[in-house]
């Protein structure tokens, strides 16, 4: 499968991950609602890397790409807790537009960390998708 395969199939899952969790959440802290999903999570993906044995490459790890794999676990951890915490303050269909401008946001960091090109058609598409996150969060 391509990267754009992928891609989508990740959109789906995300789109219900918020429909799941907006149900899930209803009188549940959401520090412990991300706590549970982060337990199912661990034992989700240790199953699929013992499955596919892929976990005897753990040893070859740089401890370069371990530091940055710990430091991204850290940035999803704290996403996760502000997003439970957004989606059990507000609808869904208002905080997930909101939570998608990480797109936008990847965009500036990846030029500015990354030095990834950014084309005219690129910056076009993420004020576009600024203007319509914030028109589907904010709109009345």
């Amino acid at each position: 499968m391509s990267w754009l395969v992928y891609a989508l199939l990740s959109a789906v899952f995300a789109a219900l991950t918020a429909i799941l969790a907006k149900i899930g959440i209803k009188n549940v802290d959401s520090n412990l609602a991300t706590a549970i999903r982060t337990i199912v999570i661990v034992f989700f993906a240790w199953g699929i890397v013992f499955y596919q044995g892929t976990f005897k490459q753990t040893s070859t790890i740089s401890q370069f790409s371990l530091v940055f794999l710990v430091l991204s676990a850290f940035a999803t951890g704290l996403s996760w807790l502000f997003y439970f915490k957004a989606l059990q303050m507000g609808n869904a269909s208002q905080v997930a537009p909101i939570d998608k401008l990480s797109l936008v946001i990847t965009i500036i960091l990846a030029f500015i960390i990354l030095r990834e090109k950014v084309t005219p058609v690129a910056v076009g598409g993420a004020v576009l998708m600024t203007v319509g996150a914030i028109m589907i969060a904010l709109g009345k």
